[in-house]
């Protein structure tokens, strides 16, 4: 089997995640990044989205349940997006996602804060 990718990066959106209430009334912008491994051999033959995964459909993925569920931690919010991701494409065998919190709220200024996870298919 090829071992292929299909990547979205910077997908931003506005979401209530967070440990402090405030960070959960408030919001924050966030940024993720997702790369996909399956075989994209026969999509590059067939030239048919029958044969790959639909990005726009990846995309969409992540932001509905970022932004309809809440969670207190990035770190959950990565494993529930990975999982979603591995159920919901079953051609992709290992899905790396990126998930950064943008100007989070510390005492100094930090860009951003995340997690990146990798999870493989069983």
């Amino acid at each position: 089997m090829n071992e292929d990718t299909i990547f979205i990066e910077g997908l931003e959106l506005y979401a209530y995640h967070g440990v402090p209430e405030a960070e959960r009334e408030i919001g924050h912008r966030y940024r993720i990044d997702v790369r996909l491994r399956l075989d994209l051999g026969e999509a590059g033959k067939t030239d048919s989205l029958r044969n790959t995964v639909d990005y726009a459909a990846v995309a969409q993925m992540i932001v509905e349940t970022a932004t309809k569920e809440r969670f207190l931690l990035v770190e959950a919010l990565a494993e529930a997006l990975c999982a979603k991701l591995l159920e919901g494409f079953p051609a992709v065998q290992e899905v790396t996602l990126t998930v950064r919190k943008m100007l989070p709220p510390f005492p100094c200024i930090v860009a951003a804060v995340g997690v990146e996870l990798t999870r493989r298919r069983a």
